[in-house]
């Protein structure tokens, strides 16, 4: 099985390609804040990820995409709000 967890992060200035690529990774996970998301993926859709995302930043831009081992991903820890964000929840400026 080559499905694991990853965390996706973004740090993109312009509000049209941050917003293209919010809404793209909707389709693999669950934004857990403003720019982070966590996403169960195969590889192919890391790749997908990456590739979709190249078309999108600058170079002052930045999107990192962290794969986590099955015991990293049982031992995460949380505080405050539980799950996804809800889009209710944003304010895009």
């Amino acid at each position: 099985m080559s499905r694991r967890l990853h965390i996706i992060a973004y740090d993109i200035t312009e509000d049209s390609p941050r917003t293209k690529l919010a809404k793209f990774l909707l389709d693999f996970g669950d934004r857990i804040q403003h720019s982070v998301f966590e996403a169960d993926l195969e590889p192919e859709d890391v790749e997908r990820i990456l590739a979709r995302a190249e078309t999108l930043i600058e170079a002052t831009d930045s999107v990192r995409i962290y794969p986590l081992c099955a015991e990293c991903a049982d031992k995460a820890r949380a505080l405050g709000r539980e799950g996804p964000v809800d889009m209710a929840d944003l304010t895009i400026v």
